[in-house]
Parts: structure tokens; C-alpha cells; sequence
């Protein structure tokens, strides 16, 4: 059953595009700028860390890497892992009219939404290279490793989605819960700082976040120029959490599928 899924999951790829795109236009409706704040506001709080840290304080350079480089390396795939699974929870709920349609998929929803955050994501992957062509770091190699990344990214995000979309339905407080965890999260997770400033018999525990992964892995592919097979232990762990994530996702959203239709 699950190995279907996944096939027609494949086959209706130009569907989910389609309704993602709509649905990235329909969540700025209204507005004057439209999709436009997508783009603005994550900008804006990238050059507010600049002026900060880079201006402000006078941040020195990490690795002899200036900081606001080393730290929007991070930053920009985790707004994309946030904005992704804050927002996937809540797709079904937020769509629940199609939940009732028969002929609808409703395993696509939270997919739609992972699309949305990488047409944001995508952008600002080309924001960071230009800012790093600014101050005389021109594209590398490297760079192509954000197409392995970002794929893997998604892949447990989706897993993750699918639970959590599934339980919101049923528990409400799965939504606040989730954004309780992203907000620790981002702080529990390298971002603004070195894991080297890390005790060394806690540095493991950061490594068991899987997302942990994802963020190191856009700074080796930026910074310090590190293929990901060279981590092998890293990566090995990182498909397992992923494979299992999504094996219990799938297992999860097959299960209480039947049942949305009667709780929304």
C-alpha cells in the first residue's frame, strides 16, 4: 500500500505544482505587495543581522570566514525547514473543504506547502551567492551540493509533515507544540554559534538533530568547502532518521486518513 502511494505521489507531480503555486499566491491575497512580502521579509531580517552584528557590534569573522556569511549559510535553510513545517501542519486543516472530495488527494497538501517554502528558498539561495560574490567569495563546486541537501531536507520534512498534519486534526495543540519546538529548535541547533564552543560530551546531542545535518551541510557547500561524503557517519545516521521518518509518516497518514472527513 505504501509503495503505491509513493507511486502516485510520483505521477502527479505537474498537480502538486500547480496547487502549490496557487496556493503561494492565494497566502498573500489581498496584500498590496502580494507575494512580495514572501521575499521582503525574510530580506529585511537578514539585513537587520547584518547592521547588528556585521555594523553594530563588529562581529569577528568565524574560521577567518566574515560572520554574517557564516551565519546566513545557516539561517537561510533553516527559515526554509521553519516556514516548511509550520506551515504543513496546518495544510489540511487549513484546506479541509477538499477533504471531503473524494477524487482528491489529500497527501498533496502538505507537500504544496513544502513547494512554497522552496520558491522562497530558491531565491534566497541566490540572494546568499550574491552576497558572498560581494565580498569576494565567487560561486565553487561546492556550491552543486545544495542539490543533494535540499532534496534531503525536504524528504524529512515531508516525513514530518505528514505526521504532524495527520495528528493536528485530532489534537489541536500539535500546532503550538510544533512551533514551541521550532522556536528551541533554532537555538538548540548551530546557527548563530560554532558547535566547537560546544562541551565536547554534548556536542553528540546537537548531532542527533537531523537537521543538524541539513545546516552543517549548507555551510561545508558555502564555507568550508566539504563534500558531504566525507562525513559518512553523518550522512548514514541522517538516511536512517529520514527512511524511518517517513516510513512512520506514511504509516501515520494511511492510518488516520480515513477519519479526517469526520473530525473537520
Amino acid at each position: 500500500m505504501a509503495i503505491r502511494m509513493w507511486r502516485e505521489f510520483v505521477k502527479i507531480q505537474k498537480f502538486i505544482l500547480e496547487f502549490s503555486i496557487k496556493d503561494f499566491k492565494a497566502r498573500y491575497l489581498g496584500s498590496f505587495l502580494g507575494v512580495l512580502w514572501a521575499f521582503i521579509q525574510p530580506t529585511i531580517q537578514i539585513l537587520i543581522f547584518w547592521f547588528v552584528f556585521q555594523v553594530g557590534f563588529k562581529s569577528m569573522p568565524v574560521d577567518d570566514f566574515p560572520f554574517i556569511l557564516w551565519l546566513i549559510s545557516a539561517m537561510i535553510p533553516w527559515f526554509f525547514i521553519s516556514d516548511s513545517i509550520q506551515h504543513s501542519t496546518n495544510s489540511i486543516v487549513d484546506n479541509s473543504y477538499l477533504v471531503k472530495k473524494v477524487v482528491f488527494r489529500v497527501s498533496i497538501l502538505p507537500v504544496a506547502k513544502i513547494y512554497s517554502a522552496l520558491y522562497i528558498h530558491l531565491f534566497f539561495i541566490f540572494f546568499m551567492m550574491a552576497m558572498f560574490a560581494i565580498y569576494g567569495y565567487w560561486p565553487s563546486l561546492y556550491n552543486l551540493q545544495i542539490l543533494y541537501y535540499l532534496p534531503a531536507a525536504s524528504l524529512l520534512i515531508l516525513g514530518i509533515s505528514w505526521i504532524t498534519s495527520s495528528l493536528v486534526i485530532f489534537l489541536k495543540d500539535v500546532g503550538q507544540f510544533i512551533s514551541m519546538m521550532l522556536q528551541f529548535g533554532f537555538w538548540l541547533t548551530p546557527i548563530f554559534y560554532s558547535l566547537d564552543i560546544v562541551p565536547e560530551r554534548f556536542q553528540l546531542l546537537f548531532k542527533l538533530n537531523p537537521f543538524y545535518y541539513i545546516i552543517d551541510g549548507y555551510r561545508n557547500s558555502f564555507v568550508y568547502h566539504e563534500w558531504f561524503w566525507e562525513h559518512p557517519r553523518m550522512t548514514l545516521y541522517y538516511w536512517v532518521v529520514t527512511l524511518f521518518v517517513l516510513a512512520v509518516g506514511t504509516l501515520v497518514f494511511k492510518k488516520l486518513r480515513p477519519h479526517f472527513a469526520d473530525v473537520l
